[in-house]
């Protein structure tokens, strides 16, 4: 039987060569917003390891809207031309499509790295700035208390992330993911426990669905109509009186009304409290509960790890797409490696073809009997 995580799948005029994606994940290492020789490097491996779609890590929409001072942000001419590097490098030997995250992080802004323990840097301190969020309610102790967000600053953020959706497109990015998860300011908005307004943008759920789904729709104005733009969320946030799978389902019908072109289904991030039951595939049924009450495609997020289990969350119709983070790091071939467990050939660039085990199988089955 073919393969179902092998096969294409369109979103508008794109068409992905497979349901592999490379999750988006924070390098912490561009300077001013700018991507480097790593984000060169990191993201070149990834885009030539066989997989449809890499979706590049959170990038701010403004200096502020950045988790770190090292994280990528795209506010800038010199963001946009320094991205636009990295790219075009892509196009040139990758096998498969580009895209951005495109992020504000609200409260969890203006920290360290978590190689230096990802303390909060305060305004007042070298390289802190002041943090906004729905209400002035910090992520934890010791860490910052954000500025209520008002009316001229709900229009500020919207509008970064319009200008920020225009760079990307120039740029040559051919997806675009907007973050809504993860503890960050449009999921901030989504939940109740960072949500405490009593205005338009707060209160019950069409309250607090009211900013997420405007930048949404604000994104989606300027973002190129042949270009998918999809959403990345916290389906829960497994804490008692959080965001729920059922206000999730109710945000996707929203979204799925509004042409969004996939949505990416994580959890978690919003408080510290939350009780995370960490295994195998943790979030898949996340992705299968909402793929169940909308058209759009899903993407599943979490431990995902071998060719087999990939291949049985697309084949049983759990989720569209697959995706995976630190699996990718540890092995940015793990395409070709799960092309291999299920008998499937998947372009490999020609400098590389002759590592593919099938073309070289003496030297593979010698490498696996001196084990």
């Amino acid at each position: 039987m073919p393969s179902k995580l092998f096969s294409s799948i369109s979103m508008r005029d794109l068409i992905l060569s497979n349901r592999v994606v490379v999750a988006p994940m924070c390098q912490y290492s561009a300077q001013d917003g700018n991507a480097q020789d790593w984000h060169l490097m990191h993201l070149g491996q990834l885009c030539t390891g066989g997989p449809g779609l890499v979706i590049a890590e959170a990038t701010g929409v403004s200096p502020a809207a950045r988790i770190t001072p090292q994280c990528l942000g795209l506010y800038s001419d010199a963001n946009e031309a320094a991205i636009k590097r990295v790219i075009d490098f892509c196009w040139q030997h990758g096998t498969g499509q580009i895209g951005v995250q495109l992020a504000h992080a609200g409260r969890k802004a203006s920290t360290g790295a978590p190689s230096s323990g990802r303390q909060a840097i305060g305004p007042d301190e070298a390289d802190g700035w002041q943090t906004v969020a729905p209400s002035a309610v910090p992520y934890d102790v010791d860490w910052n208390v954000p500025l209520a967000l008002n009316d001229a600053g709900l229009a500020e953020v919207k509008g970064q992330f319009v200008a920020a959706a225009q760079r990307a497109a120039r740029a040559g990015y051919a997806v675009a993911e907007v973050h809504a998860a993860h503890g960050y300011l449009l999921h901030q908005f989504l939940s109740p426990i960072a949500n405490q307004r009593n205005d338009g943008y707060g209160g019950d759920l069409d309250g607090r669905m009211r900013f997420p789904l405007e930048v949404f729709a604000a994104v989606r104005a300027v973002w190129p109509g042949d270009r998918p733009l999809g959403i990345r969320v916290s389906a829960t946030d497994w804490v008692d009186g959080g965001w729920t799978v059922e206000e999730t389902i109710a945000f996707a019908r929203e979204l799925d009304a509004m042409d969004c072109d996939f949505i990416d289904v994580s959890s978690g991030g919003m408080d510290p409290r939350q009780d995370i039951p960490l295994g195998p595939g943790y979030q898949v049924h996340l992705a299968e509960q909402v793929g169940k009450e909308v058209r759009m495609p899903t993407m599943a997020v979490g431990m995902i790890t071998t060719g087999r289990q990939a291949e049985d969350i697309v084949a049983q119709g759990r989720a569209d797409m697959v995706a995976l983070a630190r699996g990718m790091l540890f092995d940015p071939h793990w395409t070709w490696r799960a092309a291999e467990e299920l008998g499937v050939e998947i372009p490999y660039p020609p400098q590389y073809a002759r590592s593919r085990p099938s073309a070289w199988p003496q030297a593979f089955t010698s490498a696996a009997a001196a084990k």
